[in-house]
This record gives structure tokens, C-alpha cells and sequence, in this order.
């Protein structure tokens, strides 16, 4: 009897844990189904970006191709907003300058200044629109699209072209550029070999002349700034009429003992005119826009005198800087194989061959082409014509 008890007892058991085995196989033949699947979908989705290269840079290089994409065909499209933006803050500030500036200036300088104000404005001028013109109508220069003997330390990897020295992949013209600097929106072109000069005198002259109108028109400006707010206050409480300045009426509000040397008159004012009103706040604008430019636009010309004396393009500034950090923690020096001498490096942006070159191809309109095809660059500072005198 207790044979067969135990042996009902232990069949029992047995079952159980038989229906135990399989409600566990039950439930984990779903989940293992699911790991599979999770697996299986982690192996596609690494493949898609997998390269044995990642790392932090590779990750935010591809967050951030979304936006590198949206400004790429913005300055793309806006280019040409930008150039004409160029010619008419351009025109507006000539305007100003031959109908308020000029005569003021003729009627009550000197001759000699006169004479000084108008040969170096008016060259300014043409330099100005000379190297404005060519620096947006010249290509930058291309390398060769097919495979010939050009030399090359890369190949592109987007043109899939040999890729020569010190050119670059621009992502807004979509295709290499030789001796790339920037692309410039303000000129809706690339900045490269062929119109590096034209980008550089351009923006030198147009800093100086900006210089020039702030300085000739700051005595004017202050009268107009002071002429605008008194000429308020007296909308308030009128009480007299001075006149100061160049042919700019003033009104003050001072009583008559203080103002010493001056005509004051006890009648009502005339009135303001639109004319009176217009001269004066385009005096204003021409001071602040011609100063707010010098100052911008003054600080990137002079970085780029710096690269320029350096042998360096604004792309090379940073890759020569990573490149002599790396070569520093190996105990070694960094040496820039385009530079050849501070005052060689500028020879050869202006390509200056001889003494006279400063003048008719620097100080005076030139369209000569820059030294090289931009596919080789073997200069040496030895040569006999480009020190020549």
C-alpha cells in the first residue's frame, strides 16, 4: 500500500513539473522570439552607419548635416540678394556723398583740399568697383575634371577627381575649388586662386574708402545729430534760432546772453522743411553705415593680411594649426611649404614681378592673371623675375 501511495505521489510530481516545464516553455518562446527580433533590428540599424572610423566628430558631423545642408542652399539662393544688397547700400552712400558732402566741400575748402578730396575719392572709387566687379565675375579655378597627369595628394571624395595641392571641396558651388579660401556670400562666388587678389583689394579699398567718408563727413554728422535734437526741443519750447555749422540751421533753446557770436533771432523759426530733414538724416546714415563697415569689415581685412603674410589660405589657418599640435606631441616642428617669405607671399597674391608691378598692378586697376595655374606650387623666392627690378 505504501509502495503504491509513493509511487501515485511521485507520478503526480513528475506531471507537474512536466506542465511546469512546459508553461515555461510557453512563455519563453515569445520573448526569445522578441530578442531575436531586437537583435536582428540593432544589426540593421548599425550597419546603416557603422565605420570602423566613428567616433564624437563622425556622430555630430551626421546630427548636424540637416543644417549644414539648409545653410549650404541658403547661401546658395541668397548669393544674389547679397550682391545687390552690396550695390545699393553702395549707391545710396554715393548719392549722399555728390549731393550733400561734395558741395559742402567745394563750396568751403580750400583749393588744395578740394583738389586733394576729389582725385582720392573718385580713385577710391574706381578701386572700389573695379575689384568688387572682377572679384564676382571671375571663376576661382577648377581643377580637371578628368584623370590626366595633374598631381594630386588626394582625391575628392565627393567630385571623385584627383585632388591638387591646397584645393578644396566647396559644398555651396558643389565642386572643387584651387586654393580655396572661403565662399564669400557678399560676392556670390568662391574666394580661390583666380580672384583672391580681386577679394582681398576689395575689401582693402572699400575699407579705406569707408574710413575716408566717416573722417570727411564726422564734423557734419555731429552738426546734423545736434540740428536734429534741438530741432526737437524746440518743437516742445520754441525760443530762438541759431545758425552754426556749414549752412545747417540749429535751434537752441538758450537765452541770448549765452550764446556769444551768433545771430538769434526773437521771430518764430521758419519751418522744417523735408529737405532740411532729409539732408540731415543722410548725413547720419552715412556715418554710422560708413563706420559700422570700417570697423567690420576692417577687422577681416586685416585677418586676412595676416593669413596672406603667412602663406596660408582661411581653410589652411586650421588644418596647419591641428596638424603642428600633432606633430608638436611627437616632438616635432610644423613647417608651411607655401610659405615663402612675408613679402614674397604678398609677390606672389599680387603677382608682382618687378618694382614697377607696385604701382600699376596694386595702386592702379590691373586684370593680370595671379602667378601660376594654381595646380603646382614650386615658387621659389630665388627666381630672377619676380625680384627683378
Amino acid at each position: 500500500m505504501r509502495s503504491w501511495t509513493w509511487f501515485l505521489l511521485r507520478v503526480m510530481r513528475l506531471f507537474l513539473r512536466w506542465l511546469r516545464l512546459c508553461a515555461w516553455r510557453g512563455r519563453s518562446k515569445p520573448s526569445k522570439k522578441l530578442g531575436e527580433v531586437w537583435s536582428y533590428s540593432r544589426l540593421l540599424l548599425r550597419s546603416l552607419y557603422f565605420n570602423s572610423l566613428t567616433n564624437s566628430d563622425v556622430v555630430l558631423d551626421s546630427l548636424f548635416e540637416p543644417v549644414y545642408w539648409l545653410v549650404d542652399n541658403l547661401t546658395r539662393w541668397f548669393g544674389v540678394v547679397f550682391v545687390c544688397l552690396v550695390i545699393v547700400l553702395t549707391t545710396s552712400i554715393l548719392i549722399i556723398v555728390y549731393s550733400c558732402l561734395l558741395p559742402v566741400v567745394v563750396s568751403t575748402y580750400p583749393m588744395p583740399w578740394v583738389v586733394w578730396h576729389l582725385c582720392y575719392g573718385h580713385w577710391n572709387l574706381v578701386m572700389v568697383i573695379f575689384h568688387y566687379y572682377k572679384a564676382t565675375t571671375t571663376p576661382p579655378g577648377y581643377p580637371p575634371q578628368t584623370k590626366c597627369d595633374t598631381p594630386s595628394v588626394s582625391i575628392c571624395k565627393k567630385c571623385i577627381v584627383p585632388k591638387p595641392p591646397r584645393t578644396h571641396h566647396c559644398s555651396i558651388c558643389n565642386r572643387c575649388i584651387l586654393k580655396m579660401d572661403h565662399h564669400c556670400p557678399w560676392l556670390n562666388n568662391c574666394v580661390g586662386h583666380f580672384n583672391h587678389r580681386y577679394f582681398f583689394s576689395f575689401c582693402l579699398f572699400m575699407t579705406l574708402g569707408c574710413v575716408y567718408c566717416s573722417i570727411s563727413s564726422r564734423e557734419m554728422f555731429i552738426d546734423a545729430y545736434t540740428a536734429i535734437e534741438n530741432f526737437r526741443s524746440v518743437d516742445e519750447e520754441p525760443q530762438g534760432v541759431v545758425v552754426t555749422g556749414v549752412g545747417l540751421l540749429v535751434y537752441s533753446v538758450l537765452p541770448p546772453e549765452l550764446v556769444t557770436g551768433q545771430s538769434y533771432y526773437q521771430t518764430p523759426p521758419p519751418p522744417f522743411t523735408f529737405k532740411d530733414k532729409m539732408f540731415h538724416k543722410s548725413v547720419i546714415y552715412l556715418w554710422v553705415l560708413t563706420s559700422s563697415v570700417a570697423i567690420a569689415l576692417g577687422g577681416l581685412t586685416l585677418w586676412h593680411a595676416v593669413l596672406i603674410t603667412r602663406g596660408e589660405t582661411s581653410i589652411e589657418r586650421h588644418i596647419n594649426c591641428k596638424e603642428a599640435q600633432r606633430l608638436k606631441a611627437k616632438g616635432k616642428v610644423f613647417r608651411n611649404v607655401h610659405h615663402f617669405g612675408r613679402i614674397n607671399n604678398w609677390k606672389v597674391l599680387f603677382g608682382v614681378e618687378k618694382r614697377s608691378h607696385w604701382l600699376t598692378r596694386v595702386l592702379l586697376p590691373s586684370g593680370h592673371a595671379p602667378y601660376g595655374d594654381g595646380l603646382t606650387w614650386d615658387w621659389s623666392p630665388h627666381r630672377r623675375d619676380m625680384v627683378a627690378i
